[in-house]
C-alpha cells in the first residue's frame, strides 16, 4: 500500500510539473488565480485516464465476452467513445477548476475556512463524532451524495426542458461502456453543478468529492456496459449493475407505455427500490427513445448533436409545458408536446 501510494505521488509531482504547470503559464491571470492548485489538477487527470484505461482494457472487452446484445457493427457506440474522451480528458477537469473550484471560494469551501480558524463545516459541524470515524464519514457523505443524484435524475426525466438536454443521453441505441459521458455540456455543467453544491453543503473536501466522483463515474461506465452479467440476487440489490441500469435505457413499450420509468440510481439502487421505482426480472430489451425527433440525434455527430440538442432546450425553456411536469415529445419546432397514451416518449 505504502509503494502504491509513493508511486501515485510521484506521479502527480511528475504530472504537475511537466504537464499542468507549463499549461497553466500560457493562462490569462485570472483563470489561473481560480484554477486551484496545480497538483489538483494534476491528481484529477491522472484520475481520468485511470477511467479511461479501466473502461478500455476492463470494460470493453467484457463487452466482447458476454453482450447483451449483439451488433453488426459499432458504428453508434463509436461517438461515445470521443464524448468520454472530450469529456474525462478536458471539459470536466476544465470546467472544475475554472467553474467549481471558484465557486467553492465563493461558498467558503476553502483550506482556511474550513480549518483551525472556524472550525469543520457541513456535517463535521453538526456531528462532530464522525471525525473520528472517517470511512462512516465518507460513507454518509455517498449516501447523500447518490440520493441527491436520484432525485435530480428523475427530473431530467420530468421536467421537459432538461429532459429536451437529457434525452440525447437516451437516444443510444447502441448503449455500451463509453455511453456514460454522452451528454450534452450544458446538462453536464447543470448536473455537476448541483451535486457540488451538495458536496459543499456537506463539507466535503476536494480530495473525498474527487473520490466520490471518481467511484460514481467508474460503476456507472460499468453500469452502461453491453454485458449480460450481473451482479447475482443480492449484489443487484446493493449496486446498479448493467442488466438493471439497461432496463432504464429500454425503449417504450406501447402495451407497458409506463415500464421504462424505472431504475433511476447511478450507483446504490435502494433509492428506487424505497421510492417504488425498481425494476427486477425483465428480460435484456432494446435501448433509445421512440421520439423521433431525439432519436435523429444518432445520425449526427458530436458538434451537430450540441447544437441540435441546444435548440431542442431552448425552445422548450421558453415556452409554459417545458416547466410542467411530465412526459413529452418534441414538435418539428423542437416544442415540448405532452405525452398521451399514443404519442412517442421517453
Amino acid at each position: 500500500m505504502q509503494f502504491l501510494a509513493s508511486l501515485g505521488h510521484a506521479a502527480v509531482e511528475w504530472t504537475t510539473a511537466t504537464v499542468v504547470a507549463p499549461v497553466l503559464q500560457h493562462l490569462p491571470a485570472w483563470m489561473r488565480a481560480g484554477a486551484g492548485e496545480p497538483a489538483d489538477i494534476a491528481e484529477a487527470l491522472l484520475i481520468s485516464l485511470l477511467q479511461i484505461g479501466v473502461i478500455a482494457f476492463v470494460m470493453r472487452p467484457l463487452e466482447s465476452l458476454a453482450p447483451a446484445e449483439r451488433w453488426s457493427d459499432r458504428k453508434l457506440a463509436g461517438l461515445d467513445r470521443t464524448y468520454t474522451l472530450v469529456m474525462l480528458l478536458g471539459l470536466f477537469p476544465l470546467f472544475s477548476f475554472i467553474v467549481l473550484t471558484p465557486m467553492a471560494h465563493l461558498l467558503g469551501a476553502t483550506p482556511a475556512a474550513s480549518g483551525a480558524q472556524d472550525g469543520p463545516g457541513g456535517l463535521l459541524r453538526w456531528v462532530p463524532w464522525f471525525g473520528s470515524h472517517p470511512l462512516l464519514l465518507f460513507a454518509l457523505y455517498y449516501l447523500v451524495y447518490d440520493l441527491a443524484y436520484y432525485w435530480m435524475h428523475r427530473l431530467q426525466h420530468e421536467l421537459p426542458w432538461w429532459w429536451a438536454m437529457h434525452s440525447m443521453h437516451h437516444s443510444q441505441r447502441q448503449m455500451g461502456c463509453w455511453a456514460n459521458d454522452r451528454t450534452h455540456y450544458l446538462d453536464g455543467m447543470l448536473q455537476s453543478i448541483v451535486l457540488a453544491s451538495v458536496g459543499l453543503a456537506m463539507g466535503v473536501d476536494t480530495a473525498q468529492f474527487a473520490l466520490i466522483v471518481m467511484v460514481s463515474e467508474l460503476l456507472q461506465s460499468l453500469s452502461h456496459a453491453n454485458v449480460r452479467w450481473g451482479f447475482g440476487r443480492l449484489g443487484r440489490r446493493l449496486v446498479v449493475d448493467p442488466p438493471f441500469h439497461r432496463l432504464h435505457h429500454m425503449l417504450r413499450d406501447p402495451e407497458r407505455p409506463q415500464l421504462h420509468n424505472c431504475n433511476f440510481g447511478q450507483v446504490l439502487p435502494w433509492w428506487d427500490q424505497l421510492f417504488g421505482t425498481a425494476l427486477y426480472g425483465e428480460p435484456p430489451r432494446p435501448t433509445g427513445v421512440s421520439d423521433p425527433m431525439v432519436d435523429a440525434d444518432n445520425g449526427r455527430g458530436l458538434l451537430a448533436q450540441q447544437w441540435f440538442v441546444l435548440r431542442r432546450f431552448w425552445a422548450a425553456v421558453r415556452c409554459r409545458d417545458g416547466w410542467r411536469l411530465g412526459e413529452v415529445s418534441f414538435d418539428e419546432r423542437h416544442r415540448p408536446v405532452p405525452a398521451g397514451p399514443a404519442s412517442p416518449e421517453h
